[in-house]
């Protein structure tokens, strides 16, 4: 593992506290549906993610006005792949041991969904949003 994935996994562990504590509360607490539950939860994460990983994890120098944009289309194509897949991943588990129920499904997917979004963030993030040139790059 290099560096940077650790200082990913650092920053992750911050947000994973807070967006996963604010999809369970929209999920469980205001019961909204799975999907405005997972999207907003994410989206709370996503706030203090950008600035971090951009900083931090990254350390890049990738102006804002470069890579917000770039930031937002990797955190949306993560999270409707990861969710997704968490959803019908976790439906079809349950189903095999007889427990599909609705709450229940949710929940693990939210589970599942999370470790999935995590890898596939990080990749997006490194290769895409803050790229450096090959020549430009902080040695590890």
């Amino acid at each position: 593992m290099n560096n940077s994935f650790i200082r990913f996994l650092l920053v992750g562990v911050l947000n994973t506290l807070v967006g996963l504590s604010s999809i369970y509360v929209f999920l469980n607490v205001f019961e909204l549906n799975y999907w405005w539950s997972t999207f907003l939860g994410n989206g709370v994460g996503a706030v203090c993610s950008y600035f971090l990983n951009r900083s931090f994890t990254f350390r890049s120098d990738v102006s804002v006005r470069a890579s917000f944009w770039k930031f937002i289309l990797v955190i949306l194509v993560c999270y409707a792949f990861s969710y997704w897949l968490g959803l019908h991943v976790s439906s079809v588990f349950l189903s095999i041991f007889d427990r599909a129920d609705t709450k229940i499904v949710e929940n693990l997917a939210v589970l599942i969904s999370t470790g999935v979004y995590t890898v596939s963030n990080y990749f997006g993030h490194r290769l895409f949003t803050f790229r450096q040139k090959v020549n430009e790059a902080v040695v590890e």
